[in-house]
């Protein structure tokens, strides 16, 4: 059992590799297409500000951990969450093939649910919605509050903020142009680049730190999961000495320090290695960025992040910069958007959750077949 809990960890740690290549376009790829940052230079900025938001709170770590999976009608065992890892890793890296920025957090959303699902042999009632019978439906706890309701209106917000902060700096610029003299001149084209070009170093390092702290949070839940339900099986009752940083609480009431240091830092390994791919698709194909813009859309979406993370709502990083980038190119011009481009990745969103959980029922499906689980 023990064995097996490892393997659990390292199947996590492998996933969180993976989110921090396959989302690193989210932080980078508007500061790279504006040509502010070479891709070397975003990639470091990247993964630094990446390893700093990972140590900013646990919230949305222990909505993973307890929030999603009600423990009295699923047992929640190791081989549950290789399952539910391994769809989200399989998914991952077909989008990641394809290009397409889908989230790395509804995939392991999907895989856990999918895995919880085949376990609970298809009973609904293994994945908390609201706990309606004793709480109500204001519990804020489950499916319905912790990622339905913020994957529909997190993209939607990003899209809006979007929106607002590109126009407002539009209007801004337009009323010192009337304004004429010194005011004038300082918002000439040239000087409006050079100056949103230090800004975006300022905005890009944000939207860095807010993917830390929301992504990296999610492999932190999934790893104090995987330890809490081996602690309450009792297998971690006789630890060697070299791995007796295992026992305490394993995530139930807090997320322990070795899971927030080797979550941040696997991180920041795999957002230093890059995702070039999903770069060139956010960067580059749906809309014209300049320095402004980057600004813009960076700056709305960490603001979505950050605002999700201290909620405790694992909400997509993906989905938010994409949208922002969207509600920013809608601003300046609705025909400047490459609606064929907008349409695979919608479809690669509609699709994570469900595709995710389908390969992590199947899995599981299949070791319980073989006996295995």
């Amino acid at each position: 059992m023990l064995t097996l809990v490892i393997v659990v960890i390292l199947a996590a740690l492998v996933f969180e590799f993976i989110n921090g290549f396959h989302d690193t376009a989210n932080s980078i790829a508007t500061v790279v297409a504006t040509k502010v940052l070479t891709p070397g230079q975003a990639i470091v900025l990247a993964a630094t500000t990446n390893l700093i938001g990972a140590f900013m709170g646990t919230a949305v770590a222990k909505t993973i951990s307890s929030g999603l999976i009600d423990s009295n009608v699923v047992n929640v065992t190791s081989q549950v969450i290789i399952c539910a890892l391994l769809g989200a890793i399989v998914w991952n890296l077909i989008t990641w093939w394809r290009g397409l920025p889908s989230s790395s957090s509804h995939a392991l959303i999907g895989g856990l649910c999918g895995a919880a699902m085949a376990a609970s042999q298809n009973n609904w009632a293994s994945l908390i919605w609201s706990k309606a019978g004793d709480e109500g439906w204001t519990s804020n706890k489950g499916l319905l509050w912790k990622v339905v309701v913020p994957m529909v209106t997190s993209p939607l917000a990003g899209f809006l903020l979007g929106v607002a902060i590109i126009t407002l700096l539009y209007l801004v610029i337009a009323s010192l142009s009337k304004a004429g003299g010194p005011l004038a001149r300082m918002v000439r084209p040239r000087w409006i680049n050079a100056f949103f070009s230090k800004a975006q170093l300022v905005s890009a390092g944000y939207m860095g730190f807010a993917h830390g702290r929301q992504d990296a949070q999610k492999t932190m839940g999934i790893i104090a999961l995987a330890i809490f339900a081996a602690q309450s099986s009792g297998a971690l009752n006789d630890l060697p000495g070299w791995l007796s940083f295992m026992h305490p609480d394993g995530g139930k009431d807090d997320i322990d320090t070795w899971i927030i240091v080797a979550c941040a830092l696997v991180m920041a390994a795999g957002t230093a290695s890059g995702g070039w791919k999903i770069i060139k698709t956010l960067g580059h194909k749906m809309v014209k960025l300049d320095p402004i813009d980057g600004f813009a859309a960076e700056t709305a979406s960490a603001t979505i992040l950050v605002s999700a993370a201290a909620f405790g709502m694992p909400v997509s990083t993906t989905h938010s910069i994409s949208t922002a980038i969207m509600g920013v190119g809608y601003a300046k011009n609705p025909k400047a958007l490459k609606l064929g481009v907008i349409e695979r990745i919608v479809w690669a969103w509609i699709l994570t959750i469900p595709a995710a959980g389908g390969i992590a029922w199947l899995l599981w499906r299949g070791l319980n077949a073989l006996g295995w689980a």
